[in-house]
């Protein structure tokens, strides 16, 4: 259990993360339609092994901060100013997404390995997300950060990420009109997810 269980949680956690259209996933449907299938699964490949470096490292400062009791309650006042504000802006303040297009992104033919590492790179926010998420399934106990679990989930994270894009790449017709309205609400939802966790945040520090 202390691999299979870290493997899950990660694979489902990354997989839920990331399968909204993003620039990452639109980017590897682009380059399976216009160019070819093996194109995009080796931009997904690079894209992944970043996510690998990015999921460690995450991880690491994780089990850092988990030791130090007095940086974790700051974090967790932190939060709840950093969730509240992000519900106000996804509820009254975001207007409705456009549709991702990633057309002018896909330019020429060069190694679409090095550009999906290049994209992904660029894309810092699954360090605290991973960060967050390590803790909380810490505190839960479902997770503890020694070597077999933590090399485990940052595996199932890998998988999984590389899963929604594997997906994106040979079923993207399908998935953009099965998104479509999901991504015409999604400040609603993640306006609600803010405000959840900014809830829960606020009565565990009340109670603790």
């Amino acid at each position: 259990m202390t691999f299979i269980l870290p493997l899950v949680l990660g694979f489902c956690i990354s997989f839920l993360a990331v399968i909204l259209p993003g620039l990452i996933n639109m980017t590897a449907a682009k380059i399976s339609l216009q160019e070819s299938k093996n194109e995009a699964i080796s931009f997904a490949a690079g894209a992944a092994t970043i996510v690998f470096f990015q999921t460690f490292i995450a991880v690491l400062f994780a089990r850092f901060i988990s030791n130090h009791d007095e940086i974790v309650a700051t974090l967790q006042e932190i939060g709840i100013f950093i969730f509240s504000g992000l519900s106000i802006y996804f509820f009254w303040i975001a207007k409705k997404p456009k549709k991702l297009k990633a057309d002018r992104i896909v330019k020429g033919k060069s190694n679409r390995f090095f550009f999906g590492m290049l994209l992904s790179m660029l894309n810092l926010l699954p360090i605290p997300f991973y960060v967050f998420a390590s803790m909380g399934l810490a505190a839960a106990g479902y997770f503890s950060f020694d070597k077999i679990p933590v090399s485990s989930f940052v595996i199932g994270v890998v998988l999984g990420s590389f899963s929604v894009f594997y997906l994106y790449i040979v079923a993207f017709k399908k998935i953009e009109k099965k998104t479509e309205f999901l991504m015409q609400n999604i400040n609603i939802v993640i306006g609600s997810v803010t405000t959840f966790m900014a809830v829960v945040t606020l009565i565990k520090l009340l109670y603790s």
